[in-house]
Parts: structure tokens; sequence; C-alpha cells
């Protein structure tokens, strides 16, 4: 996170603070800058980092309303006006930049004649229209999927300018809006003038972090807005402490965005856009209806009122929906039909009455797989060292909060240093196994599930029983029909990306099967 610029120590800081507070005495609801083109409507916030104030005015030109964001500071103090001259520069980059999840950059301009002491630049933006994004945690935090859905155009948009080489600047809570369209977006472009793309992942963090909890996780946060606690050693405190209700993979991700360590002490690696972005869409719902009403600003225009409800599904929606619809039908026509034979048996009287009835193509009750309790699990590798072999009881813990992960690796498995990693179950009786399903965060991840010849197998020779690749969320691996077995070999044999690096997670494993 970028500092506020090192003018502080230097000897000319009274100056610098007194123009700043001069700055901030004529910058009221009325005054004019940039040759009277733009008068000032309302003060909607302020990033004490880089003495920046946020403005909604308005262009006499043009008519219309913008979002200014106006850079104070001392003039003659050359890192001062340095620091806001690459800022302008910056934002100006930013201009040919055209994103639904940011505002979009219309001028920069330089202090003008009759513009107040201390105005050292200001950035012009399209106004955004909705809700402060304070004011939409000001009832208490959102529901995990709504927060999920509302910030993916923002991340979105961060991956988008990195891979523009630009840096949107959006690590501070009043330069971010939420529309009337229920979409989280940049407002107040205007990156800092040491700001990197990091930052810009730190902010859909901490972002993230104040829809699910309600609290800022980084600096220069608004007065009165509460700051995220941190635990006896200094780490941030995850969101799923503070409401055990947010989806691990949600709360994770807001940490290790923030460069903070996770609920099992492994430290933060999401560097881009695109690693956030993909677990909002994973998460993103349509919870229950939650609704913020703006009161206009002065001079501004009528009440706004903005719902998470989205009117109408989505295509993936309605097409589960067909796809429920149509299994109800099966299932009330399988019902009727059973209905009927047990009538007719009743009637028919003969053998059918001596016992009961099976519907046509039923498997027997015992053929049917049932859950089969994993009693006991250790590491297992091929060479170098186990990966967190004190976590192997969180996969059949029947907790799926609690999880087991493999160490981050530069390389993957395979390129030479190690083959894969993974763990012998011991069920709690020998099974003709069935299926086995693998809940994980870590999509991408290849897994192999292998029946094991005792307590100390040599993988590669152990029979295959079934191979996948994992999605976000349970996967479930068919186990090709074979001779009972009271040992199970799950080893991942491919790692998914994880930060530039490579690791995978499990939250819980179960097994399927048939006692023999």
């Amino acid at each position: 996170m970028s500092s506020k610029p090192t003018r502080q120590a230097m000897p000319e800081h009274d100056a610098v603070e007194g123009s700043a507070e001069n700055a901030e005495q004529a910058l009221t609801p009325g005054a004019v800058l940039d040759h009277g083109r733009y008068r000032l409507l309302a003060k909607v916030g302020s990033d004490p980092r880089c003495d920046a104030e946020l403005w909604r005015a308005k262009d006499g030109v043009l008519g219309r309303d913008v979002a200014l964001t106006i850079l104070t500071g001392d003039r003659s103090d050359s890192q001062s006006a340095s620091s806001a001259r690459r800022t302008l520069e910056r934002a100006m980059h930013a201009s040919t930049f055209n994103h639904v999840g940011v505002a979009r950059v219309l001028d920069v301009v330089t202090p003008a004649p009759g513009d107040p002491d201390g105005v050292l630049g200001v950035v012009i933006a399209e106004w955004t229209h909705g809700t402060d994004l304070l004011d939409l945690v000001s009832e208490g935090p959102l529901p995990p999927g709504t927060a999920a859905r509302l910030l993916q155009p923002l991340a979105a948009a961060v991956e988008a300018a990195h891979h523009a080489g630009l840096v949107l600047g959006a690590d501070h809570p009043q330069r971010i809006r939420v529309t009337p369209e229920g979409e989280v977006r940049m407002a107040f472009p205007g990156p800092l003038s040491a700001a990197s793309s990091t930052d810009d992942v730190r902010g859909l963090g901490a972002a993230l972090y104040l829809l699910l909890t309600g609290r800022w996780a980084l600096d220069g946060a608004p007065e009165g807005l509460a700051l995220a606690p941190t635990g006896p050693d200094g780490t941030i405190v995850a969101p799923r402490t503070l409401r055990p209700t947010v989806p691990l993979e949600l709360s994770t991700v807001a940490l290790r965005a923030l460069g903070s360590q996770d609920g099992n002490g492994t430290t933060g690696g999401v560097r881009t856009g695109a690693a956030v972005l993909r677990v909002l869409e994973q998460h993103a719902t349509f919870d229950g209806p939650t609704s913020v009403v703006q009161q206009p600003p002065t001079g501004g225009d009528t009440h706004e009122v903005w719902s998470t409800q989205d009117p109408k599904p989505d295509k993936v929606k309605r097409k589960k929906l067909a796809i429920s619809v149509g299994a109800l039908a099966v299932a009330t026509l399988l019902v009727i039909g059973w209905i009927a034979a047990n009538l007719i048996g009743i009637f028919a009287g003969g053998d059918q009455a001596e016992g009961p009835s099976k519907t046509l193509g039923e498997p027997d009750q015992q053929a049917r797989p049932v859950p089969v309790q994993v009693t006991g699990g250790t590491p297992i590798i091929k060479e170098q060292t186990p990966d967190s072999p004190d976590k192997i009881p969180n996969l059949y813990d029947g907790d799926p909060s609690t999880s087991w992960a493999t160490d981050s690796y530069n390389d993957q498995f395979g390129s030479g240093f190690k083959s894969g990693t993974g763990t012998l179950l011991t069920l709690q009786r020998p099974t003709s196994v069935r299926e086995v399903v693998i809940d994980s965060p870590s999509a991408g991840t290849v897994v192999e599930v292998r029946a094991a010849n005792g307590p100390n197998p040599n993988v590669d020779a152990s029979p295959l029983l079934g191979q996948q690749t994992l999605n976000a969320g349970q996967t479930t691996i068919p186990i090709a029909q074979g001779q009972p077995t009271q040992n199970l070999i799950v080893w991942v044999k491919q790692l998914a990306p994880s930060g530039g690096k490579y690791q995978s997670r499990i939250n819980e494993i179960t097994v399927q099967g048939t006692a023999s």
C-alpha cells in the first residue's frame, strides 16, 4: 500500500499542511474550478493518503454531472507537486480505457488562475449514479452471494486494466460506488503516484472484506468506519471468523488478496484480479433483496433506489429450473406407476402379494452405494517430503470448513522435482468402492484414486480405480468395479494454479461403496 508522500518529514511540513487545509476550506459547494467550468455540488469523500478531495460537480460547458478527484497540497513543494503530477499522468493514460467497472476519465487539468490555493490538479470522470459503498454496509454486511455478485465488475476491470498496463487505484472505499443496476464501480480514478497493480488487488480484497464484514482492512479508512480486527500475531482476522456463514473460499480469497494469512496459516498469494474474479463467479448468488435509498446530494437529482435482487434469472438459472421441473415430472410419473403396480398386485393376488413390490428397473437395496466411514489417513509420497501431514485428518472429519493443502510450488508436479503427493485412507471395512466425492476449491487439480494392498503401498503398482480433474466445489469420481479394499490412495498428480504458483486444497473426501 502506498503511503502519504514523504513530504511529511521535510522542513516545509507546516506549510504543506497549511496549503492543504486552505484548499479544503476553499473547496465548498458553489466554488468553481478550471476557469469556472466545474461548479462543486457536494463533497462525497476524501482520500487522506494523497490529500485528495472527492466531489460531485456540474460541468457548465456540457451541462452534465461529473466526478472530480481534486489533489491538494503545497504548490511550492517540489515533492508534493511531483507526486500530484505523476497521479495526473497516470489518470490521463487511463482515459482511453473503457470498462463497465470503471468510470471513464474525461479530462485531467492542472491548476488554473482563480482556483483555490493548494489545488494541484483535478481528474474529471463521468459521474456514477447510485450509492456510496459505505452506505451499502451502513446497516450491516451483505449476504456473501450478493457481495460476490456485486464485486464482479470491479474485479474484471482490475484484471483488464492490468493487461493494458494500467493501475486503477481501486484501494479506497470512498473511491468506489454502487450503480442503480447493482454493480460495484471505480468512480473516482486517479491512482497514487507510487501505486502498483498489487495495490489494486489488495483493494479488491479490502472491498470484499468490507461487504462481507462491514469493516475496512487497509489504511486510509474514512472516519467512523470500523477497522478489520487483528489476531494476537497481528494478522487480520478472517471474515469467516467474524461471520461463520461466509464460505471458506470467499473468506480465503479476501485475506490472500490482502496479503494476509488464511485460517490455516497460509500466507496470501493472490496477485491478479482474475484469481479473485474466479472465486466471485463461483459464489455469486441472487440472495434476498437488499435495497439502498440514496438521498439526493445538494443540487442532485431525485432518490435513487437500488436492489440486489435480479429481476429475472440468468440463462444458467433458467436451465437449472427447467431441469428441476423435468426431474419433478419424471418422479411424479414413477410414483404413479408404483402405486398402479401395487394396486394391480393387490387385486390380482398370487405371488405378488407375498413380498414387497419392486419398481421395474430398481436395483436391489443391497447393491446401492452407501457412505463408508474413513477411520484413518497417512501421508504417502514417492519422493521428497509429505505435504501438510498434520492436516490429513481434516480430509475426513466431516467438516468442510477445515482442509488439507499441498505446499505452494513454483513448478507443476512432474517437472522433475516431485511427481505428486497424496494420502492413504483406511476404510472402516473392506469395501467395493463405487465413487469418491472430493470437495475442493482448487479447480484444475487432477486426482487419481487407487486401491492399496496394505499400509505401505507402491503407488504406481496399485490398481487405478478412477481419475478426475476437480471443479471448484464437489467433484464425483466414478470408480470402476474391482475387488474390495480397505485401503484407498488419493493421489494428487497435478496442482491448481494459485497466485503465480501451484497449490491445491481439499476440504473433504467422502467414499461411497458396498460392503464385501
